[in-house]
């Protein structure tokens, strides 16, 4: 009986608790620093009663926030909407993608690019949006929609896109770059950083050599590791965020990487320029989506729905430098930055000039990942563990025959 009692106080408890918690009080947009007249009639304050702590899982210097003299956007989310926005940065596809596949992190919207969306998709790692929680799809530039990795647009949101260029510090280089061919320049040993991850490593390397970057080729994905066996001899390291204080402290002198943040390293060091390789680049495109595991679908809707609010996607753009594939952003650019050819290059230049990733088939994957293990590991030769390990066995088979041999004479 007591122990009854005691559960039935507990409950009790909570039950007043519940009742007497003081209703959350929201901000319009206009007060929290947003224009009203850029911004839709979406209520935001729907779920502010609900004690909802939102998983955001973004790339690092992706989101305008902490910035001194912008707007925060995910601090303007919470003051609209009640919501508190946990929000955590990774630095490659291939590092969300492995928290995910793993279990090891639970997020409720997530960035990947084009290609790792596609996987994620085919391994049922997300789950289809409500798109009546997302009104602001008008927004997106209708290029953008229905692309190869997401052909019915059932799974992803286009947040930002862009291409991967050459960017180099004039104080260091003393002729123009113009194509992959200077990240194998011994002249540059020592001076040269290179992506940290196999996709945009082989992506360069491939394109370099003639090859599609969305080869399934073994030859060529082979040829590719060749070379960039031969390139690790004068790279000074593999990046991927560690490349801003390395290129804006002027201590390397040429890389490849993200259009969007090679124009905000140009801004910090006047020495930097940038080239789009002649050989031809990626353009890839990172986009907005819910994994299965997500806890709070109807916020995470609403929380990609206000990203697509016109004057946040310029916000978000403008702080980024990446390119914004919504249309309502882009009307509010500055004219310079619309005709910037590396921000906004042509439909006849895109087509033309770049190639973006698509998924590849399991077998390409773990090949290309194995031949990343062996090249970041130091290991020269790709083919040489096999056949070292063909003439130890023969080696093995030989002795054992000739102690065969000998013990049988030793029996005469």
């Amino acid at each position: 009986m007591k122990r009854f009692l005691a559960l039935f106080l507990a409950v009790l408890t909570l039950l007043l608790a519940g009742c007497s918690k003081e209703p959350v009080t929201v901000l319009t947009p206009e007060e929290a620093g947003l224009d009203p007249e850029l911004f839709s009639d979406y209520d935001y304050s729907k779920l502010k009663d609900e004690g909802i702590t939102l998983n955001v899982a973004n790339w690092g210097e992706y989101l305008s926030i902490n910035e001194p003299d912008m707007l925060d956007v995910n601090k303007a989310f919470e003051a609209i909407t009640g919501i508190t926005v946990n929000y955590k940065t990774y630095a490659s596809n291939e590092t969300l993608y492995s928290k995910l596949r793993s279990g090891g992190a639970s997020y409720d919207v997530i960035f990947p690019s084009d290609y790792m969306l596609s996987k994620m998709i085919e391994e049922d790692l997300l789950q289809k949006l409500d798109y009546d929680n997302i009104p602001n799809l008008k927004n997106i530039n209708p290029t953008f929609l229905n692309p190869e990795y997401d052909p019915e647009n059932e799974y992803s949101v286009p947040y930002l896109w862009g291409m991967v260029c050459i960017i180099y510090n004039t104080a260091m280089v003393d002729e123009e770059i113009t194509g992959w061919s200077s990240l194998w320049d011994e002249k540059y040993a020592g001076n040269i950083l290179m992506f940290n991850n196999p996709r945009d490593a082989f992506g360069i390397a491939l394109t370099y050599l003639g090859y599609s970057m969305n080869t399934e080729n073994v030859a060529e994905l082979e040829h590719a590791s060749v070379i960039l066996q031969e390139q690790k001899e004068i790279v000074q390291g593999y990046v991927m965020d560690e490349i801003f204080d390395k290129m804006e402290g002027g201590s390397a002198a040429i890389a490849p990487y993200y259009a969007g943040d090679a124009l905000i390293m140009i801004e910090d060091n006047p020495d930097l320029t940038y080239c789009v390789p002649e050989e031809g680049t990626n353009q890839f495109v990172d986009a907005m989506c819910i994994p299965v595991t997500a806890k709070n679908k109807e916020a995470a809707e609403m929380y990609i729905n206000f990203l697509c609010e016109a004057e946040v996607a310029y916000l978000n753009c403008d702080y980024t430098g990446y390119s914004t594939p919504n249309s309502a952003a882009f009307e509010l650019l500055d004219e310079e930055v619309q005709n910037n050819p590396l921000s906004y290059p042509s439909d006849e230049y895109l087509m033309n000039n770049t190639e973006v990733f698509i998924n590849l088939s399991p077998e390409t994957n773990e090949l290309t990942q194995t031949l990343w293990n062996q090249l970041k590991i130091g290991q020269s030769n790709p083919w040489f563990v096999p056949l070292f390990l063909l003439a130890l066995i023969a080696a093995t088979v030989l002795v054992n025959v000739l102690r065969a041999r000998k013990k049988k004479r030793d029996s005469f």
